[in-house]
């Protein structure tokens, strides 16, 4: 959700080329921005096994705050 809405603000706003670079994500979220945004190029050091039921990617990198 964040990050498809991310690319649809950055899109209305004209930029062209997007790139997204991330240090982890899910393959649920790639499928997600790849099914409405098939022009973004995406780039992640690692792709985690799933997202919970809660939409927190797993095995993840453990609580950041």
């Amino acid at each position: 959700g964040t990050l498809i809405a991310t690319i649809d603000m950055l899109k209305r706003a004209g930029a062209r080329r997007i790139k997204g670079i991330f240090l982890v994500a899910a393959p649920e979220g790639i499928e997600a921005v790849k099914a409405v945004h098939p022009d973004v190029e995406i780039y992640t050091a690692a792709i985690d096994a799933q997202l919970n039921d809660k939409g927190y990617i797993l095995p993840g990198l453990g609580d950041a705050g």
